[in-house]
């Protein structure tokens, strides 16, 4: 295997990161240098390690080394890496990762605020807007304004402090004093409060009262004059209204104890159904209780603002001739092209200060036009985009701060990414290497890592099997490694390509689906046909309505068909004869702690603790199927409490989690041991025990519990999904994208799915090209039971693969919302208007 010399830019400073014994996770003691100042990828099949090296360990020691630089108390107040397994790490530059899911942000941040062109569209207002007098008369732009004087009203002379930066911005100065700037106001939902009108008041009718209020309420509402002892339904108008709205009076009651025959007379005051719940919001403290109260609001467009977060003064502001709302709503495509004209429109004295401030914008919004993000408005909430759309936004940030000498991770950083829009993120990280920054980048799009200086590929196979370096070296070395199983699809000579496709007559013949909608958002009114029984793609740009189409029409359609419920507003019609079930299948993480686990979730965990329960042993010594949980039953570890780790608080320093001394990671205490099952084997020997079990992989377990039919049958499965290096006691928060995805896949294999649509949204994200193919044989045998299976998706290998394929386009936001193509992967590649044919040309 090649390395790279640890010097070789002849100026005596190091030029690659020198790994030596790294050992995170799965990786097998691994040696390795890695080039600084230049692009490397790292590949490998799901599992292999790729993520272990690159966060696990560049990124992890990267990351704690600088913040070690720290004092002590700011050190406290930060989240830190643990100290990465490894015998030594040299020459590492302080790292930065951009995750493959960043953190979902909260309400006040939009993509303006998260990009910092609000920042910028802010300043613009301030310094270069029409702003309005105390008496509503208007003062053309002024360089008075940066000069930090007071402005005089031209028509009545009033002389009034011109607006700053921060009285245009809703989580500062300019912030709605309704709904303090976020936009939305929280409301009661009366209709929430009386879930069954059948009830009585007695029998519990009014739910708040039953889960935020004494139950002594309802006393106190007879005391009122309201009958509460018939249904619900049945109550006058004015009883009704004393219910929501009666007047807090206080009323002498006479309340039994219901745990006892105890009762006592009191004065107390009437909590109507409304204040009630009002007055619980106002003493949310945490989590748990927002839960309590939250199924009784509802959201609404705050109607002071109309949405727009800002207060009257900040949306007075007019900057050639629109308001700061209006240029907020507007596509960046459009807003880029209105703030290119905005100097020209300036008095000659401003101009220069307006290109300056505009060129400011310009230049943070051109790497997000490069990244595919034209069709985002600045005041879309930051919590609704995509997981690919908020690490392309960081990506950009992170080139705008021009830093130097900082080692950039990034995690699949071609997540959501159109095939058109991958040149414009390579430009992207070559602008970070170019300001003497390193890239280490995981990822599987074969146009990106052909990109790489260097690469580094993982395996050979995943789980036990991984954890290796097989390939190391360049983009042409590594297409000739004969251990390399990314190089020849790095060259073309091999192709993911693995299903036969239907013949173009035969598509519909299984039947079809038929969707009209009307208008919704940017997507215009469609009419298409589905062929049921296939595998079909749904693709274009991002933003050219496929999460629309698919998530916002076709399933909530399907779903109000199979339940007899109305259909959303904006469906015209759904013809879907047969199909009986939905299914929504994503690649996000699986629970949320580390107790759910791959036997949990699978369900073999349930059928073992049966299996062993029954056991002589077992019997002998009064055990039950529970016993053997180890989230609650008798036989969990007690030191971990079932976990398999304990977690070490060392305040200024890094978290450590430690194995649990006791059971040794197995999550069960000594006494599990002792249950043993014996396989009907001549070699059984002394069995297996629980614990032992659980340690091993789906492909031992399944040797081991070959006799058990139920077990066998559900680890078969999980090794047909190519899970068979899976142990069973993994945590599945910790499983990759794709692992995740084929888990959830399992439950449904083998089943007759002739009434089934499963629906995927971008099923390859994170997925090496042989780990695709595998996955388009897990959606060949679904089809081959009768299912119809629709992926919304961008990769080219899963498109070719399909038997049919919906191209939305032309372009994002205003300038797609049409179907520009349907057909077969042949004929969408024929397609001169459709922009993934161009693309898709190669491979059909």
């Amino acid at each position: 295997m090649r390395s790279v010399d640890k010097d070789l830019n002849g100026h005596g400073s190091p030029s690659s990161i020198v790994v030596r014994g790294a050992h995170v996770h799965n990786l097998k003691n691994i040696d390795i240098n890695i080039p600084l100042g230049k692009l490397v990828a790292v590949a490998g099949v799901s599992g292999s390690g790729k993520s272990s090296l690159a966060l696990g360990v560049l990124y992890a020691e990267g990351s704690r080394r600088y913040l070690e630089a720290l004092s002590a108390y700011t050190r406290r107040r930060m989240t830190q890496a643990a100290e990465a397994k490894i015998d030594s790490i040299e020459n590492i530059p302080a790292a930065l990762a951009l995750h493959q899911r960043p953190a979902v942000p909260g309400v006040r941040s939009t993509f303006g605020t998260s990009t910092e062109l609000l920042n910028s569209l802010r300043l613009m207002y301030s310094r270069l807007g029409s702003h309005r007098c105390p008496n509503g008369h208007y003062v053309e732009p002024t360089a008075d304004v940066a000069r930090g004087k007071d402005m005089t009203c031209p028509v009545c002379g009033a002389v009034f402090p011109p607006p700053s930066a921060e009285s245009f911005s809703f989580n500062s100065d300019g912030a709605c004093p309704r709904c303090t700037g976020t936009g939305i106001v929280q409301a009661v939902d009366e209709s929430t409060l009386v879930p069954d009108e059948t009830l009585s008041i007695d029998e519990g009718a009014v739910a708040p009262w039953n889960s935020l209020m004494w139950s002594l309420m309802t006393d106190v509402c007879r005391a009122m004059g309201v009958r509460t002892d018939v249904p619900f339904s049945e109550l006058t108008p004015e009883e009704r209204e004393i219910v929501f709205h009666g007047p807090a009076e206080k009323k002498h009651i006479l309340y039994k104890a219901k745990s006892s025959n105890q009762a006592g007379e009191m004065d107390f005051t009437y909590f109507n159904a409304v204040y009630t719940v009002e007055n619980a919001l106002s003493k949310v403290r945490d989590e748990k209780g927002m839960k309590r109260v939250e199924k009784f609001l509802k959201q609404d467009i705050c109607p002071e603002c109309k949405g727009t977060r800002l207060n009257q003064q900040a949306r007075a502001t007019l900057l050639g001739g629109i308001d700061l709302p209006s240029a907020c709503a507007m596509t960046l495509d459009d807003l880029v092209k209105w703030v290119q004209g905005i100097p020209e429109t300036m008095p000659e004295i401003l101009r220069e200060m307006a290109r300056s401030i505009t060129s400011q914008f310009l230049n943070t919004a051109r790497r997000l036009l490069d990244l595919g993000l034209g069709y985002l408005t600045l005041d879309r909430t930051s919590s609704t985009l995509s997981t690919g759309e908020r690490q392309r936004v960081q990506l950009a940030r992170a080139v705008r701060n021009q830093t130097t000498g900082v080692l950039y991770v990034l995690d699949e950083p071609s997540i959501g990414l159109h095939p058109s829009n991958v040149d414009g993120l390579l430009a992207v990280i070559q602008d970070l290497i170019a300001h003497g920054n390193s890239v280490v980048l995981v990822d599987h799009d074969i146009r990106v890592l052909k990109a790489a200086d260097w690469l580094i590929e993982m395996g050979a196979g995943a789980g036990e099997y991984g954890g290796n370096v097989i390939s190391t070296g360049t983009i042409d070395e590594t297409m000739h490694n004969p251990q390399s199983l990314i190089g020849k699809f790095l060259s073309g000579e091999e192709r993911v390509s693995v299903q036969q496709k239907t013949e173009k007559s035969r598509i519909f013949e299984n039947g079809t689906i038929s969707l009209a909608t009307n208008p919704l958002h940017t997507v215009h009114a469609l009419d298409l046909k589905i062929p049921k029984g296939r595998l079909i793609a749904v693709t274009g740009v991002s933003g050219s309505g496929k999460t629309t189409l698919v998530l916002e029409s076709l399933v909530p359609a399907l779903q109000a068909k199979i339940n007899g419920a109305a259909f959303p507003k904006h469906i015209r019609e759904l013809q879907a004869d047969g199909i009986r079930r939905v299914n929504v299948i994503d690649a996000t993480p699986i629970g949320t702690n580390i107790r759910s686990t791959v036997a949990t979730y699978s369900g073999v965990l349930d059928d073992l603790r049966r299996i062993f329960a029954a056991a002589p042993a077992a019997k002998e010594l009064g055990y039950k199927a529970g016993d053997f949980s180890y989230n609650t039953g008798f036989l969990h570890c007690p030191t971990c409490d079932g976990t398999g780790q304990i977690t070490m608080d060392i305040q200024f320093l890094p978290d450590v989690e430690i194995v649990c001394p006791d059971c040794g990671g197995s999550r069960y205490a000594k006494e599990a041991e002792k249950i043993r099952y014996l396989p009907k084997k001549a070699d059984a020997g002394r069995g297996i025990s629980l614990p032992e079990l659980m340690s091993c992989t789906v492909k031992q377990a399944l040797d081991q519990m070959s006799g058990v039919k139920k077990v066998r049958e559900r680890l078969q499965v999980l090794y047909d999904l190519g899970l068979g290096y899976l142990t069973l006691g993994e945590a599945t928060p910790a499983l990759s994208g794709g692992e995740a995805q084929r888990l959830k896949i399992a439950s449904e294999m083998g089943k007759s799915q002739e009434d089934a649509v499963f629906i995927f949204d971008e099923p390859t994200i994170g997925l090496h090209p042989l780990d695709t193919r595998v996955l388009i044989q897990v959606f060949q045998k679904l089809i081959d039971n009768g299912a119809t299976v629709i992926v919304i998706e961008h990769d080219l290998d899963m498109i070719a693969n399909a038997d049919y394929v919906i191209d939305m386009g032309p372009g994002g936001g205003k300038s797609g919302g049409q179907i520009v193509a349907a057909g077969t992967p042949k004929e969408i590649a024929e397609n001169e208007n459709s922009l993934t044919g161009r693309y898709l040309k190669s491979l059909v």
